[in-house]
């Protein structure tokens, strides 16, 4: 297996920017979106997530979620939860 594991590595810590921008991401929104949420440039998120992106040993927004998620680093329940509550 060529994979790293990453469960084995020096502990993940994402900053509260960083959760912000993923948060956002998750939603469907696009990177000019959550800048424009954030009151941020374009460039400023993708700099934001391309550091989510190394330290979760991923390439993409979809797999950053996931990797986020399984690390119990972002409220998963926030996305999934019936409206009808």
């Amino acid at each position: 297996m060529s994979q790293r594991n990453w469960q084995k590595d020096k502990p993940v810590r994402l900053t509260k920017r960083e959760i912000e921008v993923l948060s956002l991401i998750a939603q469907g929104r696009s990177s000019q979106e959550v800048a424009d949420a954030l009151f941020v440039s374009k460039r400023t998120v993708d700099f934001h997530l391309a550091n989510i992106y190394e330290k979760l040993n991923v390439n993409n927004r979809v797999k950053a979620f996931r990797r986020a998620a399984q690390m119990g680093l972002i409220p998963v329940e926030a996305f999934f939860s019936d409206s009808g509550d």
